[in-house]
């Protein structure tokens, strides 16, 4: 996309005007001043300026696939409807998502907390789910006790459950330096990355390992990071976090289906969704030369935010794992299940 034409995309100005931001030094795309009203740029991950002000450049197409970050907290069931009547996924986002019919991808358990991935897009949430992708998912746990090195190179290697014979795949651990908060748990911090979708894996494994967890919480998976989204909240991805998720993946944006990163606008159609600049989020890059094919990894940004809303649940099990399939209540847009 040309320059002028993305600027008059955004609405900044006319094409022509934008001929003259240009001449006037005042577009920089990246940082880097612009010297021809021609030159290329990605809106996916080029940041726009003009006058140093960050311009919200719109992705061609971008309307159709919602894919939304949220926070999961504690004593929250990872499922479309609980016959219990606790808090679903589904109650935090209310109808701030417009006419979506989001589903989670994956599980966090009742228990545990962190990043949840929620989306209509089913070739998406397949392959998220299914073992061949194996995108990393990093979880920070807190143990009551004490973790000695061997049980840290127990983990990195790989080992067998005692309760089943599984063989697990290595499960890089660290030791991560505990920030003290106040009235928190005290104890050891340790840094997770698994590859793997084995129902309850790290509680297992602790288990096994005699530690005690007292926190578990999802910080990433793949090229999205929670940052510092609030526990109870959730967000649209940007143009630049739906990219790198679906390239991790082997899809490009736009196939199976355009991809949404955005919320509906209040007063919009229901459904009807508007992608996010790269000027507002982690998917601008802030250096170098313009890009003139999309790509990179973003990390976690902003984006919209909602607040947990309280409603009654209805519908499956005790700490029950959407199930996938198309089409029914309940259950995930496409694939395979993977447990986190």
């Amino acid at each position: 996309m040309r320059i002028n034409k993305a600027l008059a995309d955004a609405g900044v100005c006319s094409r022509r005007a934008a001929d003259e931001l240009v001449a006037a030094g005042a577009v920089t795309v990246n940082g880097q001043p612009v010297a021809s009203p021609g030159l290329r740029i990605d809106p996916v991950r080029d940041a726009v300026a003009v006058h140093g002000r960050a311009v919200a450049v719109p992705v061609p197409g971008a309307r159709a696939h919602t894919l939304v970050m949220l926070n999961k907290p504690p004593e929250v069931v990872t499922t479309a409807s609980d016959p219990q009547g606790r808090r679903t996924v589904l109650d935090l986002l209310g109808q701030d998502f417009g006419a979506a019919r989001l589903y989670p991808v994956g599980r966090l358990d009742y228990f545990s907390q962190g990043l949840l991935l929620l989306t209509d897009h089913g070739e998406l949430a397949n392959r998220l789910t299914h073992p061949r992708w194996h995108l990393p998912k990093v979880y920070h746990v807190l143990v009551r006790e004490a973790v000695p090195a061997a049980t840290l190179a127990l983990f990195s290697r790989g080992m067998i459950l005692d309760d089943d014979g599984q063989a697990l795949a290595p499960a890089p651990t660290r030791v991560l330096p505990a920030a003290p908060r106040p009235g928190a748990a005290r104890g050891t911090l340790l840094e997770m990355t698994l590859t793997q979708g084995v129902n309850r894996q790290i509680r297992r494994m602790c288990q096994q390992a005699g530690l005690t967890v007292l926190r578990l919480t999802r910080v990433a998976q793949g090229p999205l990071a929670l940052g510092d989204l609030p526990e109870g909240r959730a967000r649209a991805l940007t143009p630049g976090e739906a990219a790198a998720l679906l390239r991790a993946v082997g899809l490009e944006p736009g196939e199976g289906g355009k991809t949404s990163s955005q919320a509906p606008a209040p007063g919009s159609r229901p459904g009807a969704m508007r992608s996010q600049g790269p000027g507002a989020g982690p998917g601008a890059k802030s250096g170098g030369k313009p890009s003139l094919k999309p790509g990179g990894t973003p990390r976690s940004g902003s984006g919209p935010q909602v607040g947990p809303k309280p409603g009654k649940a209805s519908g499956s099990g005790s700490e029950p794992a959407a199930t996938p399939g198309r089409g029914a209540k309940g259950t995930a847009p496409g694939g395979a299940r993977r447990r986190g």
